[in-house]
């Protein structure tokens, strides 16, 4: 599957939280999210970065699939 090429940084953020992360602070234009040992820092750009996206994933320990369907 391929990775979304056209997610902002607030649907991202929406996305996460139905996940069960929760929004700790805001920094800047960055957001970041911490779901039990896991910390996710979110940029707010329009839109994100195939690589960022994944990397994002990566770090949350989310896949690819629930990502997309939480969406």
């Amino acid at each position: 599957m391929k990775v979304p090429r056209d997610v902002t940084g607030t649907e991202v953020v929406r996305a996460l939280r139905r996940l069960g992360f929760e929004s700790i602070r805001q920094t800047g234009s960055h957001h970041i999210m911490r779901r039990d040992d896991k910390t996710v820092v979110v940029p707010q750009h329009k839109p994100i970065k195939p690589g960022t996206l994944r990397g994002m994933l990566d770090q949350a320990g989310v896949t690819l699939e629930a990502f997309t369907e939480t969406l």
